[in-house]
């Protein structure tokens, strides 16, 4: 009988790191033009870039910041279940990107963050929701490692996309509020 290879559900972001920095070399040798493929706002061009956003980014600097809190953060979600992270991702990244697309600054709007704040948001709202001993801590730890994303809510840098941080928080805690509610079915 063949042997069963396991495979670690952290694999799954591995690959979606891998993917951005793939994505973020090959931005580079053409001087970032892949960016035109990130949320532009009120456009119909804009409305493709929903899913390609957290995918680009600005520089290799924006991508470096945002690797440890996509680590850390989407590593506690994917404590949980590897179908739990999938599905938090695709809702984050469609429903935090419609938001951005609704509610941004007339610019292009690239990076993971919309994404990181989405993680945030879904741990601290299923920390609350779930009343598990297991999700309170986890949403604990979350606060200890990445409180400080709160300021990332409010407009304290022209060239940062606030309402990125915004539209994913909120993703995040629709999604955790969804899955609540699918579990109770």
């Amino acid at each position: 009988m063949a042997e069963r290879k396991t495979t670690s559900p952290y694999e799954l972001l591995i690959c979606m790191l891998a993917l951005m920095w793939g994505i973020e070399i090959v931005n580079l040798l053409v001087q970032h033009q892949l960016c035109r493929f990130g949320i532009f706002p009120r456009t119909a061009r804009g409305l493709v870039g929903i899913p390609f956003s957290p995918l680009l980014h600005a520089g290799v600097a924006h991508l470096f910041l945002n690797t440890g809190p996509l680590i850390v953060l989407g590593g506690l979600i994917l404590f949980n279940d590897r179908a739990l992270f999938v599905r938090s991702t695709v809702s984050i990244v469609l429903l935090g990107g419609l938001g951005i697309w609704l509610v941004g600054r007339p610019a292009y709007h690239v990076g993971a963050s919309a994404l990181i704040f989405g993680y945030f948001g879904y741990l601290l709202a299923k920390g609350l929701l779930d009343r598990r001993v297991k999700s309170f801590f986890i949403a604990l730890v979350a606060i200890a490692a990445y409180g400080g994303l709160f300021w990332g809510l409010l407009p304290t840098v022209s060239y940062v996309s606030w309402e990125g941080h915004v539209c994913g928080f909120g993703a995040g805690i629709l999604a955790a509020w969804t899955e609540r509610r699918r579990k109770r079915r």
